[in-house]
């Protein structure tokens, strides 16, 4: 697998422009601080981004070349070994249309959750401040139909836009029976998000910018920014009648290391980086967790991270 060969073949044909890195350490693009080297990683400027995008996709799997698609870096835990094959950095992909008439907005997949709740709330529409203070991208919001206090993106989707495995963009429109907790349609499929439309209201802006705040000092005060993470870990499941982060607490394991990825001593639910920890000290503080919950309970926690690479 030539990546060069392939990247060089490929810009004769589709002229690119952005930033295209060999041997790129993902530490750098995720929210853990931690994984080893892309092979490729290519982040294309947005005005070359959907024709050079799709045309890389299709090529790719004609060579049998994988693609990671990376939105915010944040959910995901990457090998220390790295990624294989081709990263693709959306994040030149970004910005939103509203219609206050018909009241929704569109954006973009690469558009940050931050980007995003802060452009809402200065138009004075009311949509997406639940997730105020998250890291990440809207992509991979719908992606995981993220969920913060207690409103899950599925709440407010009305369609998506695809690109999917033919490589034809496609609405799709929401169903509600394809969405659950932290579940999307879309993680069963080899397809790429390229937009998400939500549904939106009008709200006075200082009103909306008083949720966001609190929840952003939510946040704070819960300790998710005081170290590099992922923020949860594992998915709460009502069957177990307690949140994961206070079944984890409730044995022991807050404080648990192992090198330098810790349980929190604040939260269960929360691995933090204390500085030099490795994705494989993460996965076995994980696997731990798992182990002794399964252990002592008799029940299998879920992992909401992501493990992404050579594993």
């Amino acid at each position: 697998m030539n990546l060069r060969n392939f990247i060089e073949d490929l810009n004769k044909k589709h002229p690119f422009s952005g930033d295209i890195k060999f041997d790129e350490p993902m530490s750098m693009h995720t929210t853990f601080k931690t994984g080893g080297p892309a092979d490729l990683f290519v982040k294309p400027d947005k005005a070359v981004f959907l024709a050079w995008t799709s045309s890389m996709l299709k090529a790719a799997k004609a060579r049998g070349i994988p693609v990671f698609i990376l939105g915010g870096g944040a959910n995901i835990l990457v090998s220390d070994k790295g990624i294989r094959g081709i990263v693709l950095d959306t994040g030149c992909w970004e910005g939103l249309e509203a219609d206050d008439s018909s009241l929704w907005v569109r954006v973009l997949s690469g558009t940050s959750i931050k980007n995003l709740t802060e452009h809402l709330a200065k138009a004075g529409f009311s949509s997406m401040e639940f997730l105020a203070g998250m890291p990440g991208s809207v992509g991979g919001a719908v992606y995981m139909n993220a969920r913060a206090y207690s409103r899950s993106v599925s709440d407010q989707l009305l369609h998506t836009e695809i690109l999917d495995e033919n490589f034809d963009i496609v609405n799709v429109p929401f169903d509600k029976a394809d969405f659950a907790y932290k579940k999307s349609p879309f993680q069963n499929r080899n397809i790429f998000i390229l937009s998400a439309s939500f549904r939106i209201t009008i709200m006075e802006t200082a009103q909306i910018l008083k949720t966001m705040e609190e929840n952003i000092k939510d946040r704070e005060e819960k300790g998710q920014y005081r170290f590099p993470s992922a923020g949860s870990v594992f998915k709460n499941n009502s069957d177990f009648g307690e949140p994961s982060g206070k079944i984890i607490a409730n044995l022991g394991l807050r404080g648990k290391s192992i090198g330098d990825a810790q349980i929190a001593p604040w939260h269960g639910n929360l691995i933090i980086n204390k500085g030099n920890a490795s994705s494989k000290d993460i996965r076995l503080l994980m696997d731990e967790v798992v182990r002794r919950v399964k252990e002592e309970k008799g029940f299998s926690l879920e992992n909401e991270v992501l493990f992404a690479g050579e594993w």
